[in-house]
């Protein structure tokens, strides 16, 4: 009341002119007394402009330049012709003429009030999605820079691969995980030049094997399969050392994107191990493709498979 005090005593001036209004009907002997049909057409719309004042601005000058030419035609049959039989032949259009516009200014305003509700959503969704691919591996590229530096100093020949691969990686995180949605090929590139920088790095054998095709008609939401990919190598090559791999493999089938990663590792895995990652991902799907994904993780006898099904948009 008292932080929305004009309201109120604007409020309490409505109902004590809707009490008037009644009062005054019944002790009319008048049949649709045109006092008592201003009096409520007047309370309706001065109850709007309360609740939705800037809604109904809009539509002010509108609905008070017809509330009075059709008040005053409903005026003239019912007063000026003073005959009750002329006004009872159209007494049910001429209600339903008097009733729509306010209906028609309290569906509008609903409708305005749902139209606002989703595009808070529609931000807040965006917002969401843009810390999320903020927080997706920013750790590998410092690692590949300390690699780079050590590459320099023993002046290796893999010294520019590594440059121009990281420069190719930090384009595409950069620019095209901006977008909404990227072909699928551009992703698969991505994950073919983080593969190539781990290659690089190890001084140790690891069977990788990516496979894929069919994939230049798709289209994808950018970052989804680095973080199984990471976590490939992060819980499996880089912790065993002989007989470690990591095979990948990418298809395509009726609007369907199928991605499967697995690899062997030397200690079973908590949930603590994949940090923020996959906890991520999952956060990104539900956001991305409600109800159009279906993710299978599975971790038996040292071998972690990871399967995620996207319904292509």
């Amino acid at each position: 009341m008292k932080k929305h005090k004009t309201n109120s005593f604007k409020f309490f001036g409505l109902i004590v002119f809707f009490i008037l209004v009644l009062v005054n009907d019944a002790n009319s002997k008048m049949i649709d007394n045109p006092i008592t049909i201003i009096g409520i057409i007047s309370i309706g719309l001065l109850f709007t402009s309360i609740v939705a004042s800037k809604f109904f601005k809009k539509y002010a000058l509108f609905t008070i330049v017809f509330y009075v030419l059709s008040l005053s035609y409903y005026i003239y049959l019912r007063v000026y012709i003073d005959d009750i039989n002329v006004y009872l032949q159209q007494e049910k259009e001429i209600k339903i003429i008097l009733t729509i516009p306010f209906f028609l200014l309290i569906l509008g305003w609903f409708f305005q009030q749902w139209k606002w509700m989703k595009t808070l959503e529609s931000k807040k969704t965006k917002a969401e999605l843009s810390l999320l691919k903020n927080q997706i591996n920013p750790h590998f590229f410092f690692n590949t820079l300390n690699n780079l530096y050590g590459l320099t100093v023993e002046k290796s020949d893999d010294a520019p691969n590594v440059v121009l691969k990281l420069s190719d990686m930090m384009r595409y995180t950069i620019y095209m995980a901006k977008e909404d949605f990227v072909s699928l090929k551009d992703e698969v590139d991505y994950l073919k030049n983080y593969i190539e920088l781990h290659k690089i790095r190890y001084q140790k054998k690891v069977d990788i094997q990516f496979t894929y095709s069919n994939l230049s008609d798709y289209q994808i939401a950018p970052l989804l399969y680095i973080i199984a990919l990471e976590n490939a190598f992060k819980h499996g090559a880089e912790k065993l050392t002989e007989n470690a791999y990591i095979h990948i493999h990418i298809s395509t089938n009726d609007g369907v994107i199928l991605f499967e990663i697995e690899n062997n590792f030397e200690k079973p895995r908590s949930k603590q191990d994949f940090g923020i990652g996959l906890d991520n991902l999952k956060q990104r799907l539900q956001l991305l493709y409600p109800k159009k994904h279906q993710l299978i993780i599975e971790s038996t006898n040292s071998v972690y498979k990871f399967v995620l099904k996207l319904e292509a948009k």
